[in-house]
């Protein structure tokens, strides 16, 4: 079945055709500035796999043709609302104004690349955003909250919480959605419906003809987005904002997109689907039909394209300088943000830790 043939909100198709009038509040020079922003995470993606692979980064989950949902969000929420990401959302924090090093120095296993409140990023920084939830779903329950709290200050924010496709079938989720429809919250959900769970594809998650169709059961609204086209996300993500900041309640987004990567660095995903799937995924992508439109628009050359590549690999290069610039934690800081207070087994494994870290620093410099 071909997905991207299925009825979906859309302005622009794979092959960059405009097939709905823009939105009157959308200009050519916000799309391009768009674009340039989709490049960027793109540039950075491929960087961050690179690290990985030569030891320089943790495991990294790929956000390789998500390119568009994460762009529409960062660039769509107020600096007052609250962004509640899942692990595959650099794009939409880079957007949100989190510097590069700082998603780098989390999946480089430091904590610290959670704190945003140090860093000096290249755009106004998010005061209330939460940092990535790697547990599949729960990060819908904390949305609940975040959103009930919004509703009961009354200053007419909302929040915005990202999952993929597996979690809906999770029972967090499911209470989530309910739960924010009961409560009439202003709250988002933003399904990135990239049709493969790890290694279990859509049509076995869920007998449902689209993921959006299980917000009837909560009694919010749904709708299926083309999450290739960045226009369809910036006008779905505006309009489901908007009905929350007038307290007409949640929306859920359900973006239909495709991984075009390994689920993570760990995985390898021509265990289960076949090249020929994803090749035929790399039609729809979302960098590709955008620059065809700007192309076709005269808005767009490849002088241009040549340009915004050199310009992002010189950023790219300058944040993972700063990145592996950073002193690492000290080892014992483990056992600081663990526990509220130390038993003396405790104390004395600090110590212990403390100890062996001397001896190897000194036998490294002797």
């Amino acid at each position: 079945m071909n997905i991207q043939a299925m009825p979906m909100h859309r302005f622009i198709d794979h092959k960059g055709t405009l097939v709905t009038p823009l939105p009157a509040w959308l200009s050519h020079d916000m799309l391009v500035s768009y674009y340039r922003d989709m490049v960027l995470t793109r540039v950075y993606d491929n960087k961050a796999v690179a690290l990985q692979r030569t030891g320089k980064l943790g495991t990294y989950p790929s956000h390789l043709g998500a390119e568009a949902i994460g762009v529409a969000i960062g660039r769509t929420l107020k600096s007052d609302d609250v962004f509640i990401p899942y692990y595959r959302d650099m794009p939409a924090m880079w957007a949100r104004g989190i510097a590069m090093e700082k998603n780098l120095q989390y999946w480089g296993g430091d904590e610290r690349g959670s704190d945003f409140h140090s860093e000096s990023a290249p755009h106004n920084r998010p005061s209330r955003d939460l940092p990535f939830c790697v547990p599949i779903a729960t990060q819908c329950t904390h949305a609940v909250g975040v959103a009930a709290a919004l509703k009961i200050e009354g200053g007419h924010h909302a929040a915005l919480v990202t999952c993929g496709d597996g979690a809906t079938s999770k029972g967090d989720f499911l209470e989530s959605i309910n739960c924010a429809g009961s409560w009439n919250i202003p709250l988002v959900f933003v399904i990135n419906n990239n049709q493969w769970a790890i290694s279990v594809p859509r049509e076995i998650q869920c007998g449902a003809e689209f993921l959006a169709d299980k917000a009837k059961g909560a009694g919010i609204t749904g709708i299926t987005v083309d999450g290739n086209d960045v226009v369809a996300m910036l006008d779905a993500v505006k309009t489901a904002l908007e009905q929350a900041y007038r307290g007409k309640g949640a929306t859920l987004i359900e973006a239909i997109s495709y991984r075009l990567s390994d689920h993570t660095t760990a995985d390898d995903a021509s265990r289960y689907r076949s090249e020929d799937e994803l090749q035929q995924a790399w039609q729809y992508e979302p960098i590709s039909r955008l620059k065809q439109y700007l192309i076709n628009a005269g808005r767009w050359t490849e002088q241009d394209e040549t340009e915004l590549l050199e310009l992002c690999r010189k950023d790219v290069e300058a944040a993972v300088e700063r990145y592996l610039a950073i002193i690492p934690q000290a080892p014992e800081s483990a056992f600081d943000y663990l526990y509220e207070s130390l038993s003396d087994d405790l104390h004395q494994q600090r110590d212990a830790i403390i100890n062996k870290a001397m001896r190897m620093q000194g036998a490294k410099h002797g």
